[in-house]
């Protein structure tokens, strides 16, 4: 006998959300100190991307940046007598829908948030074309 038939559908629903919920605290669990929390803001100029960096300083962050990507990540030192420094305890490469302007890109680092203002690129304008 198929026991899904008999069920209190409430049954069922309590079942669903208990899932989701075990679901969800793992997730936290094994992404919590992998990257930290951001806010992402957009408008017709720029994106502004927000990071949420307690007790560390502008020193501890590496941000490289593309035309269209950025990456930020955990800059760790070079431990003593190694020739390389270790890799970086979180890491992560935004790709952007739309071409940034490099040379007006910055970054703020003010009491434990780090603001990146990466303003849209000029797009290119329509142009017309004249058939000799």
């Amino acid at each position: 006998m198929n026991t899904l038939i008999n069920m209190n559908p409430w049954a069922l629903l309590d079942e669903l959300f208990d899932t989701q919920s075990r679901t969800s605290r793992f997730v936290r669990a094994h992404a919590a100190g992998r990257f930290p929390p951001a806010n992402v803001y957009l408008d017709d100029h720029a994106v502004m991307i927000d990071l949420e960096l307690p007790g560390r300083t502008a020193a501890d962050v590496d941000l490289t940046l593309e035309a269209q990507a950025i990456t930020i990540a955990d800059k760790k030192p070079k431990a003593e007598g190694a020739e390389q420094p270790d890799p970086p305890a979180w890491s992560r490469r935004l790709e952007l829908p739309f071409r940034v302007n490099i040379e007006k890109a910055n970054a703020k680092f003010t009491n434990g948030i780090l603001r990146i203002e990466l303003p849209k690129a000029e797009a290119a304008g329509v142009r017309k074309i004249t058939i000799q």
